[in-house]
């Protein structure tokens, strides 16, 4: 809260612009959010006063405009949709329930300084996940556009196929006014992005349904809105809710964070300061944690509202309070413009904006300079789309937690030699005219070595030894070594003992620190002596008698 004592009065003018121009926005956006998590579209409403304003107190970023989501709405609906009838009171308590937990998991991170956790979401699972999700959010809004009934389906493929039998039902008034609505919100973001061209549209299609009395005619409309600020209510926290609930409150509490730190570290750079990652967990946290208890859903930082509140002049928090502030009057006094809204149009302005997400250039660069990582994204893509979201997103995590495992497993290895045009040791896979010798063994694990990967090493050196009859040494050069567990040094030290019964020694040359100290611990300088404090293969080289071509005078013995 250190900004409300210090705030300039010059920011003023850029607060209140920025608050109301994100409020025009929110409005309808909010509602189709929350029309997509299927909840009533007063929801999103609510959702964007009190939340709104925790977060300007307690969050880091300036301008992140925090509210309903598309991609965390349809989160909610398939976590609480497996559990309540979407729209359902029981439906509505269940996702207060849900973001109560969010927000609990969201604040106990950050309290306890654990914002690096979300690292264990590689961007190209974030990527994959990100794109297939807004095919799904946006296929999910066809029953809406083309005034057909459709199921509720995880597969996206399956929904194509059911949608394409009702194409015959297509109610055609409604399909006019969804697909005339996307041309003009698809126009209005072209020609200005700042413009509040979702709330145009709102007023002109409630205008035409109004004055033609398309309603009677079987246009679908939001109805009765409520008129008045959200209640309190605490959410309903009984252990069997809470077990059903708990993956979901995870996932959610993951995803709309890393959407949420995104944006503000790229809007946070543009103007050359900092966020704190944990202080965003507990203002994301705690603006989820109050929002539970006014009947609200689980809200976070959105791409498109945060660079039109940047865009609008922003500069502090205040604009936040100002859209809350804006938001509530709106459910005080402007409910009832919203009875002749089309449900066609809030579709409209989810697809709009989650298309928008799908990142079409992203998967041809990971292809190109990391296939793995290509194979990661595509994985969780095709997983969402067909598996649903949540399992989606955890088979993008599993795949690319197994790729870590993979390599970790098999790290990469240089066996090296000499090259005395350039003085350095080189991979003798790269640079063929590399100076090696028979009777010696050079070879970098570049990779910290624990109970995983040692067998990959210690085959390596079994296959030196079988091919190099006449070898007397090999030197492991440790500078790529950051740590090594306890497996690792019995695994290695039996091989040592085993080398040396054969008349091969073996040298460690650049041990780092936190690895010589293990080591002296472990008593391997007793056991094998300067063997293994070389503090560089040329020294390693010159204490075997090795004279380098063109490396000049021999370097200072090593240390004891």
């Amino acid at each position: 809260m250190g900004w409300l004592s210090g705030y300039r009065r010059e920011d003023l003018p850029g607060d209140l612009t920025a608050g109301l121009t994100t409020a025009v926005m929110l409005v309808p956006q909010g509602m189709a959010y929350a029309m997509l998590a299927g909840l009533p579209p007063v929801a999103g409403l609510y959702a964007s006063t009190i939340p709104l304003i925790v977060y300007a107190l307690f969050g880091s970023s300036r301008q992140l405009a925090v509210g309903p989501v598309a991609i965390v709405s349809l989160l909610t609906l398939a976590g609480v949709g497996a559990l309540a009838e979407p729209g359902s009171p029981e439906f509505i308590a269940l996702a207060a329930t849900l973001m109560a937990m969010v927000g609990v998991i969201q604040a106990g991170l950050g309290f306890l300084r654990a914002g690096f956790v979300v690292n264990f979401l590689s961007h190209a699972v974030i990527s994959g996940f990100t794109s297939a999700a807004a095919l799904v959010i946006g296929l999910s809004q066809l029953k809406h556009l083309l005034g057909v009934d459709l199921p509720r389906e995880q597969n996206v493929f399956v929904l194509l196929g059911r949608a394409a039998t009702e194409l015959g039902n297509t109610h055609a008034v409604t399909l006019l006014i969804g697909v005339a609505s996307i041309a003009a919100l698809m126009l209005g973001k072209r020609l200005s992005k700042r413009f509040p061209t979702p709330l145009l549209v709102v007023i002109v299609s409630s205008l035409v349904v109004w004055g033609l009395d398309l309603h009677e005619r079987g246009v679908a409309i939001v109805g009765t809105v409520p008129a008045g600020l959200p209640g309190f209510a605490l959410p309903d926290l009984s252990g069997g809710a809470l077990a059903a609930l708990l993956p979901t409150a995870l996932t959610i509490a993951f995803v709309a964070f890393m959407e949420s730190v995104a944006v503000a570290k790229a809007i946070a750079a543009k103007h050359r300061y900092k966020i704190d990652p944990n202080r965003e967990l507990v203002g994301l946290g705690l603006a989820n944690v109050v929002g539970a208890a006014f009947r609200g859903y689980p809200i976070t930082g959105g791409f498109s509202r945060s660079a039109v509140n940047d865009q609008a002049g922003a500069r502090t928090p205040l604009a936040g309070l100002v859209t809350a502030v804006l938001i509530g009057l709106t459910l005080l006094f402007l409910t009832d413009l919203f009875f002749f809204l089309p449900r066609a149009v809030l579709a409209a302005i989810v697809m709009v904006a989650v298309f928008g997400l799908i990142d079409a250039k992203e998967p041809v660069h990971l292809f190109r300079i990391k296939k793995v990582d290509a194979a990661t994204l595509a994985v969780t893509f095709l997983a969402t789309l067909t598996l649903g979201i949540e399992t989606g997103i955890l088979t993008g995590v599993g795949f690319s937690l197994a790729v870590f495992v993979v390599r970790s497993a098999w790290p990469h290895k240089a066996e090296l030699g000499w090259r005395p045009d350039a003085g350095v040791f080189r991979n003798v896979r790269r640079y063929e005219d590399a100076v090696t010798w028979d009777d010696l063994y050079l070879t970098r694990p570049d990779a910290s070595l624990y109970f995983a990967n040692m067998a990959s090493l210690e085959d390596d050196l079994n296959a030196a030894v079988a091919d190099r009859p006449q070898l007397r040494a090999i030197v492991l050069d440790f500078s790529g070594v950051n740590d090594v567990d306890g497996v690792a040094i019995d695994v290695l030290q039996d091989r040592m003992d085993a080398f040396d019964a054969q008349g091969i020694a073996v040298h460690l040359a650049g041990v780092k620190g936190p690895v010589r100290d293990l080591l002296q611990r472990a008593g391997w300088y007793e056991r094998y002596g300067d063997r293994i404090g070389h503090p560089s293969l040329r020294h390693a080289l010159a204490d075997l008698g090795v004279d380098l071509p063109g490396a000049g005078a021999a370097p200072a013995a090593a240390p004891a």
